[in-house]
């Protein structure tokens, strides 16, 4: 899945944009870093015994796949067990690709926490700083999120995904499809270095008050 960029982006934009991840991303993983060994060291015992991170093949800009991480929030072979109850896969798919939390036998009483406080997202800012996601962008999808795009695919495409977006600024889990389509491309259309700073500030305010965040 390939797809040419015909919403060019300023060039002055994109490098203050690049530059903005890269030293926002170092400064994170610092400041973060008691969080990695905590995490760390509650995956080694207990029933969450398992890998830290959760990786997920996700669809990034011109269609490219790449490996999104996280804090690993569920039980191990999580994808599997979604996968093997075909009742409760539907009920994601029809939720917007999502599950209530106490609904969702997959994700462990950690992982609840992780969640709700959105520490979870942490490890992306590994995927900013490869250069296959940005802070601010839309969020990175799965392949079978790309289909709802229809026609529009090749503009949600255009531009990087990121960590941060127009999407959870404006409530996350409580907008779903097609709401959301529209939300995200209509950053497309508006993105800028201040939209971008704009999005950050109402994304950050939202991880605190945890609104949509499951």
């Amino acid at each position: 899945m390939k797809t040419e960029n015909k919403f060019q982006q300023k060039p002055s934009y994109l490098f203050f944009k690049r530059l903005t991840d890269i030293i926002l991303s170092v400064v994170a993983l610092v400041c973060f870093s008691p969080v990695f060994l905590a995490v760390w060291f509650k995956c080694q015992y207990g029933d969450n015994k398992g890998p830290v991170f959760f990786k997920q093949t996700r669809i990034g800009q011109y269609g490219r796949p790449f490996k999104i991480y996280k804090f690993r929030s569920m039980i191990v072979d999580a994808d599997q067990v979604l996968h093997a109850n075909q009742e409760l896969y539907a009920k994601y798919v029809a939720n917007n690709y999502k599950l209530e939390p106490e609904e969702d036998p997959r994700i462990t009483r950690t992982g609840r926490f992780l969640r709700k406080t959105s520490l979870d997202e942490i490890p992306q800012f590994i995927n900013i700083i490869r250069g296959e996601m940005s802070i601010i962008g839309p969020r990175p999808v799965v392949a079978e999120e790309v289909k709802i795009y229809g026609d529009r695919a090749e503009k949600f495409l255009s531009v990087k995904p990121g960590a941060m977006g127009l999407w959870q600024a404006s409530g996350r889990s409580n907008i779903g499809y097609p709401e959301r389509c529209d939300l995200e491309l209509s950053y497309v259309d508006q993105a800028s270095y201040w939209f971008d700073l704009k999005i950050m500030f109402k994304n950050i305010i939202s991880i605190f008050t945890s609104e949509g965040a499951y």
